[in-house]
């Protein structure tokens, strides 16, 4: 029942670093090379966020997994913004993350799947 939520938790890093990493380091290179780049990155991410589905269907809902990706993909990005972009965490973090609990609520209110 964890596993799918570490392999969600690794494959939003990856996609993380796919999508905004390039802005830190890339910022100078080619449009081209970037998406390549970041290509090659989101392969590993397929990699991890497939077999997390696959399993995880087998214990939450669709809606479940959906959500539970969007806190994953959220957390992670915060923490990178903060960590790797240096940018100040504001209390805009805090309010998304508040609604997002209470997604998180109406989709897990009910138990899971099976």
């Amino acid at each position: 029942m964890f596993k799918p939520i570490l392999l969600l938790l690794f494959s939003n890093m990856f996609m993380t670093f796919a999508w905004y990493g390039h802005l830190k380091h890339l910022a100078a290179r080619s449009l081209a090379l970037v998406i390549l780049f970041s290509w090659g990155i989101a392969l590993f991410e397929y990699t991890l966020m497939i077999p997390a589905n696959r399993i995880g269907i087998n214990f939450y809902t669709l809606g479940q997994l959906r959500v539970m990706q969007e806190v994953i993909s959220l957390s992670v990005f915060a923490a990178f913004a903060f960590a790797y972009m240096k940018e100040p965490l504001r209390l805009d973090y805090l309010w998304a993350a508040l609604c997002l609990v209470g997604a998180v609520y109406f989709m897990f209110r009910g138990g899971l799947a099976h």
